[in-house]
């Protein structure tokens, strides 16, 4: 960082007893895992049932979970280390790395999310021409979009950062290296900088949270007086993609979306939408899809086929494979050998 002689930061994480770490430990792991777990099992499924992986909604689907891994994998592998190991230390490199991490992937998400709405709204809205405008060439490229979106904000964002010149302690008072924290240890007066990173994220925030909102506001304008069966299929998919928004934009608001502080609050909220979001969002899917589950029924079918072989075929031998009577009477044989 900029004329700085800080070469190392300290997280403070979560200050507490030995037996409090510890304990936070092993929610972090098992909140980690599951988050890994679950996101790959989504993806998964998705790449091997070709009706699925053929569908826009469960190709960003697929894309949603692999933002979510690389999202949790941002900060929960050191907050391990330091939980377990009691060493807080970061290096500045490290530090920039998970501050790239949490823009780029954070603001990837929220792109996707509002592609998500948008297909949702050609789906049932414009149902006629939905086949002949969300192709795959529309849908790959609404994607690419997404990524250089969020890498363009994500490197603005460290363009700002990287100028802080730091000074005077080095603690951070979060689990993770971010912008609200580090731009307190600044020597000079960072209201600029300040402004310009609340601007940076109001210009993706707002407008995402906007679309979002009118997608929504159409699709039940259009539902309106209609909530049979398909009806409410439809609502049950929107009502889950609705809650998965929910989950991560408060937390992110509470964060961002105001003058930076230190607060514990602040600090919840960022353990929520890096953690906690990230491991609910597939099992939101998952268990209010009647689709997802017959894919996900057909991969463990397939799954017993390839791992637990027909008991049949654990007998041939050369000798006995003339017939299927020559098996069926050397088998007693066997076993009676």
């Amino acid at each position: 960082m900029n004329g700085s002689n800080i070469t190392e930061l300290v997280l403070l994480g979560f200050s507490c007893s030995r037996t409090a770490q510890l304990f936070i430990f092993t929610l972090v792991l098992a909140c980690y895992t599951t988050i890994l777990l679950t996101n790959l099992l989504v993806m998964v499924t998705v790449w091997f049932e070709p009706q699925l992986f053929q569908s826009p909604m469960y190709f960003f689907l697929a894309n949603l979970s692999l933002i979510d891994i690389c999202l949790g994998s941002v900060a929960a592998p050191k907050l391990l280390t330091n939980l377990l190991n009691n060493d807080h230390a970061i290096s500045n490199g490290g530090c920039m790395a998970q501050i790239f991490g949490v823009h780029l992937f954070g603001s990837a998400e929220m792109f996707l999310l509002t592609v998500m709405a948008y297909d949702r709204y050609m789906a049932i809205c414009c149902p006629l021409r939905y086949t002949a405008i969300i192709d795959q060439q529309h849908y790959l490229g609404l994607l690419i979009l997404c990524w250089i979106g969020a890498f363009i904000h994500s490197t603005f964002q460290m363009a700002v950062i990287t100028q802080l010149p730091l000074c005077g302690s080095n603690v951070l008072d979060n689990f993770l290296c971010d912008i609200p924290q580090l731009i307190k240890l600044a020597c000079s007066d960072m209201y600029v900088a300040e402004i310009l990173m609340l601007f940076n994220v109001s210009l993706i925030a707002l407008p995402c949270f906007l679309s979002l909102l009118a997608s929504y506001l159409t699709i039940l304008a259009t539902l309106y007086g209609h909530f049979g069966k398909s009806g409410r299929k439809v609502l049950a998919t929107c009502s889950s993609h609705l809650t998965v928004v929910g989950l991560f934009y408060i937390p992110v608001v509470f964060v961002y979306l105001k003058p930076f502080s230190t607060s514990q609050l602040d600090k919840m909220a960022s353990v929520f939408y890096m953690m906690v979001t990230p491991a609910l969002n597939p099992l939101i899917y998952t268990l209010r899809n009647q689709e997802m589950k017959q894919a996900l029924g057909k991969l463990k079918s397939k799954g017993k086929r390839f791992l637990l072989p027909q008991r049949k075929n654990m007998w041939k031998f050369p000798f006995c494979m003339h017939t299927r009577t020559t098996v069926v009477h050397m088998t007693p044989k066997v076993h009676a050998f």
